[in-house]
């Protein structure tokens, strides 16, 4: 029986032919898949909620350790994703729009950890120098991104106002991390924006 075409999807820019496996999340009870290259900590692929598309996209785009693979092998990758993860546990796998516009993200959660693969915690500190000073007072390493980690956990002991400079470090990375989010991780994750907003 003839395989009926996937929904295709465009990589993102720069991520191509990389080795990976399949991951998954849930955003609003729906499931999205994506590729993730577990030796860089990078994601490979917008998120797509078809299985048959997602086996298509890396057959297309994504190589493993043994080289390119089928769509037949990719499926059985993407089914494996579905009740599993090998970066978090299933609950911390699971978002809600309400929970991501209510909360910040937590130090050293997933959904921290997402937004770096997604992004590559690229150096913005050129968009915003107060953000940069705020950096150097604190003496944070901007090599190390766990000072994201740092400056939340400050900001969520004891509030914005009594930590202006860690509030400034974690505003401003979470808020360019959305804004640089690839594909459609920027649209499914943009109340993440809201979350910041609603804490200042």
């Amino acid at each position: 029986m003839e395989r009926k075409s996937a929904q295709r999807f465009d990589p993102l820019p720069g991520r191509i032919a990389h080795v990976g496996g399949i991951e998954s999340l849930v955003l609003d009870g729906h499931r999205y898949y994506f590729g993730f290259d577990y030796s860089s900590d990078i994601v490979l692929s917008p998120l797509i909620d078809d299985p048959e598309a997602m086996a298509a996209f890396a057959s297309e785009h994504m190589r493993q350790t043994t080289g390119t693979h089928d769509m037949d092998h990719w499926a059985s990758l993407v089914a494996a994703a579905t009740g599993s993860s090998d970066l978090a546990g299933v609950a911390e796998c699971e978002f809600t729009t309400e929970g991501l516009r209510g909360a910040l993200p937590a130090p050293e959660s997933h959904l921290l950890y997402l937004l770096g693969a997604a992004t590559d915690w690229d150096d913005w500190f050129e968009e915003s120098p107060e953000a940069e000073r705020a950096c150097e007072r604190l003496g944070l390493d901007e090599e190390d991104s766990e000072f994201i980690d740092q400056c939340l956990r400050a900001v969520q002991e004891h509030g914005p106002r009594a930590r202006p400079d860690e509030w400034t470090v974690a505003r401003f990375h979470l808020g360019a991390a959305v804004r640089h989010l690839p594909g459609n991780w920027k649209v499914l994750f943009a109340p993440v924006a809201e979350g910041i907003a609603n804490h200042g």
